[in-house]
């Protein structure tokens, strides 16, 4: 009689918080005491006060039996005990379980108050084995005359199922049957269980068709009716029949309940059964998409969130349907709530065609501005008292656009426009401006996505490429950008693109790419500047040599100084590849700049002829004798050559000639190359004999001199001679590394023996930059709206090209037909066919190209 209850327990942990572990451990040694007793309530009232301690996280395993004893008192609230217990701590790793085996069938035999005990206590801690030794008793009682009991078996089978498959198909037919059970309950906990076993293989439940259907026609129970959609929804899309049945009675269903439950599963099951194809589809689908906008219209966030996710879904197959609703959907963009924002956004996207992509990218940059003029973050209390607001509109001042969001709206924008290759785009220089109005208004970093759009575009749209120019000239002039390097919404990366566009198809950006300013920008941009004023200084000497008039001489001999002027402080950049490209261009241009200083104007000659010096240049000779020959150095490293786009599969079609052997040598090696041979494979065959393995290795010496080695005698000293004359060309040149000790002599150097040559006429490198345009992006005119643009699919990008490529082994991007000179062509792809061969009848197809 003195010992301690539940409630005693509780009262002395609320007791003793401060030495509340001292406590626990006096009451678990008097619970193990007591559960050792004979007397059943004393056990009990122990194992119950053991079952609250296994809630706050002390181990109930060491009194497993106990609670199995207890599990099997004939007393109805003392088994309850028990099975509470075993429900809360008995695992399949339990081992004591399989004493239960025989209890279980016992009670599920006995009154219906411990089979309903059991039941449940079976769901919870049901094993393979306990599932395979109970299948013959569960099943026979799917057949009890209490409807309660019958219920619980139904509900009971699931858990039994997924420990042990084989039970399905033993239990299935009287699961069937139980279909058209007269109590609503079993019917409706047989449908449960047929709906949450058809999401691993619906396929298998086909044959339920009959009967499931006959509930969904005359049931007016809103959660069975959901239930039933759901399986239809999950069987369905196996049998194509199925779907077409199904349109009438989920019709009326979505045009008659109330239930909003009811009417998105009908929606979603019209959505993932393909309900919604063909011609037959188009009425529902029509209904379906209505229904969803009037989600979209009201306040709850809920149905607002699954209506913009479901008709996501119905895009793919309805996207005119769905652009009919497209002002309200755009109105979900200034929602308080991010997760709705971000459906409405992953929405628009996806219902872009041409004819409504315009209206919903100028929609999006509207709303972009908007997040540039609420700049300020808000608090949480401001969000919190704004999304309690009845309208549910934000208020001014409060700005939910973080840097992520801006960046989604802004790679949503430019997926939308470069999907499948500019499928829905009509206007190529509305694209270009998009993506300059990205360049100032996004605010994020998103240089890298916008370089690659304005290259493709710029080589795959020849029309567009005047235009591209005269935007890339005015960006490159805009010190906003180029002094912001440092900032990351400036999006300084684009100067990238537009240093590259402007140097293969401008002639009238010198100026802008020898601003003193570069030397602020990355390495990599830098690089692409220095190549593309090689570029058009290359164009704009041709020109000048072509309409030469020695009244051009002042100013060429400014500009060209200029040039040389903005490459010098680059020769002595910290990175070695734009030292190295700066200090390149400049010689050449120094070459220049002194073959202009030098230049004597000479008379005019009418009847031209061929110098000597423009001998091997495809370039057509300009029409005079009299102009600096340099003026055309430098169009020969860009147009020497007709590089064309070749095809990704073109190298390994070139048949290999007759008669070419690549096993054998070009050039035949020394004899003591052969003698060191014969060493190595020595060395390496130790296991053989010696003489076999020397006679082996002089056959195979022997074999390779008849199959193309020569052999090659060479005297000692000639060969002396020829070592000595080497390391003296590399003890003399600094570009190669020797093992060589450096020598420790301290002698002064022969300063007379260095060769002094003076450079006559050499020019001062000191010369003023000619003045900048303006930088106002207004003065660029667009082109007009009738232009017709046609999309080179085939051609050749060079986005993936490294920056630090030569320019004189990049590949050449192809020419408008005003930008070549006369004798040139633009040429065609590279094409390599295979040969036909012997005995087949079929043709190669040639390669694309890229």
């Amino acid at each position: 009689m003195w010992e301690r209850t539940l409630q005693d327990l509780i009262r002395g942990l609320r007791a003793n918080k401060n030495d509340e572990s001292k406590f626990i451990a006096q009451a678990i040694e008097e619970i193990r005491r007591e559960v050792r007793s004979k007397d059943m309530e004393l056990k009990a009232a122990a194992i119950l006060k053991m079952t609250f301690l296994d809630m706050l996280g002390y181990d109930l395993s060491w009194a497993d039996f106990n609670i199995i004893e207890v599990m099997s008192s004939t007393k109805y609230h003392l088994k309850t005990v028990g099975y509470l217990a075993a429900s809360q701590s008995f695992s399949e790793r339990t081992d004591v379980l399989m004493l239960t085996t025989n209890l279980l069938k016992k009670d599920l035999s006995s009154n219906p108050a411990d089979v309903a005990l059991a039941l449940n206590g079976l769901s919870h801690f049901v094993t393979p084995d306990l599932a395979r030794d109970l299948t013959q008793e569960l099943n026979a009682m799917l057949n009890h005359s209490r409807a309660h009991i019958r219920k619980r078996v139904i509900l009971a089978l699931f858990k039994v199922i997924q420990q042990h498959p084989e039970t399905l198909p033993f239990c299935l037919p009287r699961l069937i049957e139980k279909l058209d059970d007269p109590d609503f309950s079993v019917v409706s906990s047989t449908v449960n269980l047929f709906c949450e076993l058809s999401r691993r293989n619906p396929q298998d439940f086909l044959s339920l068709a009959p009967p499931l259907f006959h509930i969904l026609t005359t049931s007016s129970n809103n959660w069975m009716l959901i239930k039933v959609i759901k399986l239809f929804g999950a069987i369905s899309p196996y049998e194509p029949r199925l779907a077409k049945k199904l349109q009438g009675p989920i019709t009326d269903l979505i045009q008659t309940t109330a239930a909003i439950s009811l009417l998105y599963e009908c929606v979603h099951t019209c959505i993932i059964g393909g309900m919604l194809d063909g011609s037959d589809g188009l009425a529902l689908a029509r209904l379906c998409v209505n229904k969803l906008s009037t989600f979209l219209e009201n306040d709850d966030q809920n149905l607002k969130y699954i209506a913009l996710m479901a008709m996501v879904k119905i895009v793919p197959v309805r996207p005119e349907l769905v652009a009919e609703h497209q002002a309200v959907i755009l109105s979900s963009l200034d929602d308080l709530d991010m997760s709705i924002r971000m459906r409405a956004l992953e929405l628009i996207s996806s219902m872009v065609t041409p004819y409504n992509l315009q209206y919903l990218v100028q929609q999006l940059l509207s709303h972009l501005v908007k997040a540039n003029q609420t700049s300020s973050t808000p608090s949480a209390q401001a969000t919190l008292a704004q999304a309690l607001q009845s309208d549910g509109q934000s208020t001014s001042g409060i700005s939910l656009y973080t840097p992520a969001y801006r960046q989604e709206i802004s790679s949503r924008i430019i997926d939308m426009c470069s999907r499948n290759m500019y499928e829905n785009v009509q206007d190529f220089d509305w694209y270009l401006s998009v993506l300059l109005d990205l360049i100032y208004i996004a605010n994020v970093d998103i240089a890298a996505m916008i370089c690659d759009q304005l290259v493709n575009v710029a080589v795959r749209v020849r029309a567009s490429r005047a235009y591209a120019v005269q935007l890339m000239a005015k960006l490159l002039d805009d010190d906003g950008i180029v002094l912001g390097a440092n900032d990351p919404t400036k999006c300084t990366g684009v100067l990238w693109a537009a240093a590259w566009i402007c140097g293969e198809y401008s002639e009238t950006v010198l100026t802008r790419l020898i601003q003193p300013s570069i030397s602020l920008l990355s390495s990599d941009i830098i690089a692409v500047y220095i190549q593309a004023t090689l570029k058009v200084l290359s164009r704009w000497t041709y020109d000048l040599a072509e309409g030469w008039s020695n009244e051009q001489l002042k100013s060429a001999k400014e500009t060209v100084d200029a040039v040389l002027t903005g490459l010098n402080p680059l020769c002595c950049h910290a990175d070695m590849e734009v030292q190295e490209r700066a200090a390149n261009a400049a010689q050449l241009v120094t070459l220049i700049h002194a073959d202009l200083s030098t230049f004597q104007p000479k008379p005019f000659v009418e009847t031209p002829q061929q110098d000597a010096y423009l001998t091997g240049f495809e370039d057509p000779t300009p029409q005079t004798n009299d102009f600096p020959k340099s003026l055309l150095l430098l169009r020969r490293f860009f147009n020497s050559y007709k590089l064309r786009p070749v095809a990704v599969n073109a190298n390994k079609q070139v048949p290999i000639p007759a008669g070419l052997n690549l096993d054998s040598w070009i050039t035949a090696p020394p004899k003591r190359a052969l003698d060191e041979d014969v060493r190595e494979r020595k060395k390496k065959k130790k296991s053989k004999k010696g003489k076999e393995k020397a006679e082996s290795t002089a056959e195979r010496v022997n074999e390779g001199l008849s199959k193309g080695y020569v052999e090659y005698n060479e005297d000692e000293e000639e060969a002396a001679q020829r070592r000595a004359e080497r390391l003296a060309r590399q003890r003399d040149d600094p570009y190669y590394l020797t093992d060589a000790p450096k020598s420790k002599s301290v002698g002064s150097p022969d300063v007379d023996s260095i060769p002094v040559v003076r450079l006559e006429g050499m020019p001062s490198l000191s010369a003023l930059t000619p003045p900048r345009p303006s930088s106002r992006l207004s003065d660029v005119q667009p082109p007009p709206a009738h232009k017709h643009f046609e999309l080179d699919r085939d051609e050749e990008t060079p986005a993936h090209l490294a920056v630090a490529s030569s320019p004189a082994t990049r590949p050449g991007t192809p020419l408008t037909e005003a930008e070549i000179p006369s004798g040139l062509e633009t040429p065609d792809a590279i094409v390599v066919k295979r040969a036909k061969k012997k005995g087949t009848g079929k043709r190669k197809t040639p390669v694309p190209p890229l």
